[in-house]
Formats: C-alpha cells, sequence, structure tokens
C-alpha cells in the first residue's frame, strides 16, 4: 500500500485540517512528489522560479548550494560549475 492510498494516513490529515478525503489524498500526492524530484530536476526548476523572482544567476547559484543542502535527497556538496551545468547541459 502506497503512502497516498494508506487510510491512517488519509484519516490523520482529515482530522487535523478538517478537509475532505479526497482532499486529503491529493495533498498526500503533491508533496510526495515535490520531494521525489532528482537533484538535476530541482536545481533546474529552482533555477527558472529564482529567476523569475528577478535574481542574477551568481546569486541564484550561491542560493542553491545551500537549498541543496538542506532537501532530503542525498547530494554531494555542489560547486557553480556543477550547478550551470545541470541547468545548461
Amino acid at each position: 500500500m502506497s503512502a497516498v492510498s494508506d487510510p491512517e494516513l488519509i484519516d490523520y490529515l482529515q482530522g487535523l485540517t478538517g478537509l475532505p478525503a479526497s482532499r486529503c489524498q491529493r495533498l498526500i500526492e503533491d508533496v510526495l512528489s515535490r520531494f521525489d524530484e532528482s537533484l538535476e530536476r530541482f536545481v533546474q526548476r529552482r533555477h527558472v522560479e529564482l529567476k523569475a523572482d528577478g535574481l542574477m544567476n551568481e546569486a541564484i547559484y550561491e542560493r542553491l548550494m545551500v537549498e541543496v543542502a538542506g532537501r532530503r535527497f542525498v547530494a554531494p556538496e555542489l560547486s557553480t560549475r556543477q550547478i550551470r551545468r545541470m541547468i545548461y547541459g
């Protein structure tokens, strides 16, 4: 049984939030998909988001190095060059 269809987890979220079961299931799916992304996908997604916020690449690279270190996936420490390669290939 996956976490998405775990009735105990859905019941717990319903009790916590007051949301209907279908919304709780969707919430679980959204949270799990957000934390299932690969390191490369995370770096690419955050680059687009931070660029849209008006940050320049050098500031984005510094921020990504900090954010990657705090994520749940195991990731090596990244250099600016490695981050650039993930974004631009």
